[in-house]
């Protein structure tokens, strides 16, 4: 059968039955969010990129292409995010090509969950997708195991509840464009300065009936400035109490030198006159 192997779980159980501590599930570092305006939904991310304790990436791009009319930011793994969105962008076009009608947001995110049902949750691709298509104006999350919901604002990855709190106490139905982008962003930021796994900048998309407007890097709250004071000093600044100098020669008088007898095995190397 094509796909994951899961002949290792039979280990596993037989592991944990002797005591073994089964690995715990870690968060995702991320922060997206999506929010629906009149006329069109608007999703945003930041941009840290984290491999454990590391910043592997400062400025990674989270928002990923779909269709001209539904984009998708992505937590997780990932590689995981990347490819499974570009899979699903391929399936969507032929798709379309087939049918001759724009693909509906609908079945972008049931292609989704069918897909990550298959494998159980072990592709790491925790998934907002908006878009816009005939039937109007829809926000989907899809969960890394298939589940989705469907919402007027969602959340998502670990820096989700900072993100959430934002929309609880300033979302209202009838949001403008640039209320709703504002709001996005705010969002964002909340999880950017209150979760260690998200950081960096702010990236928004804004999708519409008309176009897809993509705003790399719309705020960037973290841009290194320069430092208040200058930290190389001059030589001499700091007094020199003591000074002794020991050469080279004179090492012998304070450190014993035992040389070791190396016994040689195997052949000698050829080494050419």
């Amino acid at each position: 059968m094509p796909g994951f192997d899961f002949s290792n779980y039979n280990r596993n159980a037989a592991l944990h039955a002797r005591g073994v501590p089964l690995p715990k599930a870690t968060s995702t570092g991320t922060t997206i969010v999506g929010c629906i305006f009149e006329g069109g939904v608007v999703i945003a991310a930041d941009t840290r990129a984290t491999s454990g304790p590391i910043v592997a990436d400062k400025n990674c791009e989270k928002l990923h292409y779909i269709s001209p009319n539904i984009w998708c930011a992505g937590a997780g793994t990932a590689a995981d995010t990347e490819f499974t969105t570009a899979l699903i962008s391929s399936q969507l076009e032929l798709h379309s090509l087939s049918t001759g009608r724009k693909p509906r947001v609908v079945t972008c995110m049931t292609m989704l969950k069918q897909h990550l049902f298959r494998y159980q949750g072990h592709i790491g691709a925790y998934l907002v997708v908006a878009g816009v298509d005939p039937t109007g104006t829809h926000l989907f999350t899809v969960h890394a195991h298939g589940s989705t919901d469907k919402l007027p604002y969602v959340t998502m990855g670990s820096g989700s509840l900072a993100a959430m709190s934002v929309f609880e106490t300033q979302w209202k139905p009838q949001l403008t464009q640039d209320e709703a982008v504002a709001l996005c962003s705010e969002a964002i930021q909340s999880g950017i300065f209150n979760d260690l796994g998200s950081g960096s900048n702010v990236d928004v998309a804004i999708i519409t009936d008309k176009k897809t407007t993509l705003k790399r890097n719309y705020i960037k709250p973290n841009e290194r400035v320069p430092k208040l004071k200058s930290y190389i000093f001059k030589r001499g600044t700091t007094a020199v109490l003591n000074e002794k100098i020991i050469r080279k020669e004179d090492l012998g008088n304070f450190v014993s030198v035992h040389e070791l007898a190396v016994e040689e095995t195997g052949d000698k190397m050829e080494v050419d006159a």
